[in-house]
This record gives structure tokens, sequence and C-alpha cells, in this order.
């Protein structure tokens, strides 16, 4: 087994294109494949063979980056879809349907709050909160209907660290999948899968693509989901109970990863969230260099962070790599070497303040995006999260003071000059 390292430049690539031997992964630009006669793509769409059939379903390019992704996720398999909005809809759409209910974390990204608070809600599923930081409300919020736990494994934009352990042992007596957003932190930093946990998505236009170059989005499982889901037999009768819409296909019966083929098969068919080749190509570029820009966030954002936890204007700063902050034990036992991503936020004295250090700032710009190379500034309350009312706001942790920085690879010592005078 490789290492990370080696696993972000080689995985997925079995061998190079064969007629021309490229180096780099083609990018097959192409709606469709053609097949060798009737019979052959009768075998196809029955799954007796498997194949190419429509780039909505699969691409050879797309290919790559999923098995790649897969390999530094610690997953059995995954299926990149064209936004991490479509990921997160389609890993609660493949396990929830009308009358079931989710319970997800209070902490979450502005447009997953909205999507689970009203969205879903349209489709008859019910959305229940719980607090991340210790799940010390999370078992109360489940019954019989609850098909999935959904947590950030670090929060956007509050920087809250999850209780991986006390979410997954929980859900683990209760028969219910745990998927987490494993976005904020990445693969280099995090691994959920190792820890228990059952799906993990991403957003890759964020630290994945690391430019702000490219859309997209991925669902990762663990290895022997076929088994959870025999075990919960008649709580997820759609992996375990014949598919009408696929010639009557019962999932765990097929030996392939169940979650991912039931989304390629059903969701990517019928919803057509689908990654472009060419994105896929250019985040299989971004992401060999994966660790190393992560490396260079974390101990960026660690300068940052403590120089505003220094300065007088700032009433505090949530970043779990200071040791004064309420998840450091957290950071420190989760995150490889307790690096803690790019990402932190900070309070000032008010909302005009706040806002008058964004529009201050000179290096940093006003993005609503995170995980670029260059610096983001943003106010998370009029932006990011401004569907929410006050209230909402107060609960979700953001508050009309708070600023959000994406920190990225320019020199520390540029950033803390530009937020001094940013400050002052």
């Amino acid at each position: 087994q490789y290492r990370f390292e080696t696993l972000q430049l080689h995985a997925g690539q079995e061998e190079v294109e064969g007629t021309t031997r490229s180096r780099a992964v083609p990018i097959y630009q192409t709606t469709s494949y053609t097949f060798k006669d009737s019979d052959h793509a009768a075998k196809l769409f029955a799954l007796q063979e498997f194949g190419n059939i429509y780039t909505r379903i699969m691409n050879p390019t797309t290919d790559v980056f999923e098995k790649r992704f897969a390999e530094l996720e610690g997953g059995a398999a995954a299926i990149a879809t064209s936004s991490g909005m479509s990921a997160i809809f389609f890993a609660i759409a493949n396990a929830a349907e009308a009358g079931d209910n989710i319970v997800c974390a209070r902490q979450l990204y502005g447009g997953s709050l909205t999507q689970f608070s009203h969205t879903i809600k349209r489709f008859g599923i019910e959305a229940r909160v719980f607090n991340v930081s210790d799940a010390s409300n999370l078992e109360e919020q489940i019954d019989d209907k609850t098909k999935a736990i959904f947590f950030e494994s670090l929060s956007n934009p509050q920087i809250a660290v999850a209780d991986v352990e006390g979410i997954v042992d929980i859900a683990k007596r209760k028969g219910v999948l745990t998927v987490c957003d494993n976005t904020v932190a990445s693969a280099a930093l995090f691994n959920p899968i190792k820890w228990g946990v059952d799906i993990v998505v991403h957003s890759t236009s964020k630290y994945t693509n690391g430019q702000g170059s490219a859309i997209g989005g991925i669902i990762v499982e663990r290895d022997g989901l076929a088994e959870f889901f025999k075990e919960n037999a008649s709580k997820y009768t759609e992996f375990t109970q014949a598919d009408e819409s696929y010639h009557g296909l019962v999932y765990v019966d097929v030996p392939l990863p169940n979650f991912c083929l039931r989304a390629r098969l059903s969701l990517l068919r019928d919803f057509g969230a689908a990654q472009s080749p060419h994105n896929s190509w250019i985040l299989l570029q971004t992401l060999e260099t994966l660790s190393l820009r992560m490396d260079k966030h974390s101990s960026s954002t660690l300068e940052v962070a403590k120089f505003l936890e220094s300065h007088p204007k700032v009433k505090s700063v949530n970043y779990p790599g200071l040791e004064s902050n309420a998840d450091y034990k957290k950071a420190q036992k989760y995150f490889k070497d307790g690096k803690s991503s790019g990402l932190l936020s900070f309070e000032v004295e008010s909302y005009e303040e706040a806002k008058r250090i964004i529009d201050s700032a000179k290096l940093f710009s006003v993005v609503v995006n995170i995980g670029d190379s260059k610096s983001l500034i943003v106010h998370p309350a009029s932006t990011t999260h401004s569907q929410m009312n006050e209230e909402e706001l107060v609960k979700a942790g953001v508050n009309p003071s708070t600023v959000r920085l994406s920190i990225g690879l320019e020199d520390p010592i540029d950033l803390i000059e530009d937020l001094t005078q940013a400050l002052n």
C-alpha cells in the first residue's frame, strides 16, 4: 500500500493510455461510447458486463479521479458529481425518502443548512439538529425513520471539530448511516472512514481544486456497506429490495460497492448532476499537490490566528490549532499532526466593524469560496448564511460580527501586515 503523497499522484491510473502512451490522464471529452455490437450494448445496460455507456453516468477521465479520491480517503469506491451541493443531496437522497428523517449538525455550511431545512423538506424528508462538538443531544433525535447522521469534520464557518468517535458510536448502536462532509479538513489531514464513518462527501471546488477554477463534488463509501444494509434490511429497503427501475436489480446482490452503485445507476441517471470530464481533469492536476498545500495552509493559518488572538480589537478567534481553543485536543486527536486546515474566523466589536475590516483588506479578496491558493475574506452573516434569520444565525454559531478568512499560500507575514492595516 502506497502512502498518501504517492497515491495522490498515481492512484486510479492503472496503466497509461494505450494508443499515445500519454503520461497525463487524457481528457475524454465525449458524451458517449461506441459498442461492439447490439449484444454488447445490451449486456452493458443489463450489468452483465461493465464498461462505458454514457458520460452522464461514467467517463474514463472521471473514473481515474474517482478511484484516486477513494484511495486517498481509504474508501471502497467514489462517485463524482457536478458540485459539492449535488454530492450532499445525492448522499441524502440515496438513503432517505418521503417520511424519513435525517439528523444533521447545527454547525454546518449555510448552503447545507438551507438544503436540509427547506429543500429536502419539500421531498418529505425531515431534518433534525444536534450539537456536533459533543453529540450530547444526538441519540434523542434518532428514531426508526432516521436514515442518516450528517456532520462536517471541521465546520464552516464556525471551525468546530466534530466528536467523530461519539457520533459513530451512537450511529452504530442505532443502525444509522453516518455521512461526514470532509471538505475543510481535506483527505490530506483527516480520513473519516478510518474512524468508522460510512460515507464521506466533499466539495472538490475547495481544497481539492485549490485554485477556484473548477466546480465539483464527490461521495466516497467505506468498504463493507453491503453487510450494514443486510443487517438493517427493513430500514434500507432501497438497497435490499428489487429496484424496478433497473430490471429488478437488488443492490446488495451485486459484488460492487453498493452506495456508489445505486447513486450512479439511479441518481446520476435520473438527476444528471454529472461532473464534466474537463473538470475531472483539472481536479486530477490539483489533487497532485494537495498534501503540500494543506501543510502550508495549516502552518500559515496558525501564524495568522496567533496574531489575531493577540490583537486588541479582536474579541475572539475560532481556530482549533490554537491551544486556547475549546476543540484543540480534538484537533490533535483527529487531524494529521494536529494541522487544522486553512479556515479561521474571528469576532470583532460590531457588524459595522466587521464590514469595515473586510472592505479595508487589500491582499485578501472578498470571495465566498474557500481553499484557494489566494487568501480570501468574507462576512458570513450577509453572504453564505444570509438566508438565515438572527435566531438561526446565533444557533448556527454565526454572529453579525464574524469575519471568515481562508488563508492561502502567500507569505503569512504579508497577510498579517494586511490584516494589521485593516484592523487599525
